[in-house]
């Protein structure tokens, strides 16, 4: 399982258009081969902050599956607007520390 983790800095004054359409291409990334969850956390230091993670199965399900598809150019269209400046995206392996039962 890899991580995707992708800081998001979106324009003063347009986060809610932005969750908005988020919420319209969470139903784009839902629908990937590998995806397997997601979730969107707005920061509270700084309200235009959002952080984007990801799970996928394997690297190339976002890097190549999902980034070379019809369906990125969706998504693309409905969010990359949002964002100044454009997001660093970075992919971490799977946890190496399980909490204890």
């Amino acid at each position: 399982m890899i991580l995707e983790v992708a800081i998001l800095n979106v324009r003063d004054g347009v986060t809610e258009a932005f969750e908005s359409a988020f919420r319209e291409a969470s139903t784009i990334i839902a629908s990937m081969p590998g995806y397997h969850s997601h979730e969107l956390r707005r920061c509270i230091e700084s309200h235009s902050r959002y952080i984007l993670l990801v799970h996928w199965q394997r690297l190339e399900d976002h890097t190549v599956g999902f980034r070379q598809s019809a369906e990125y150019q969706r998504w693309r269209k409905l969010l990359h607007h949002f964002y100044n400046p454009f997001p660093t995206v970075e992919h971490y392996h799977e946890s190496l520390v399980t909490p204890a039962a």
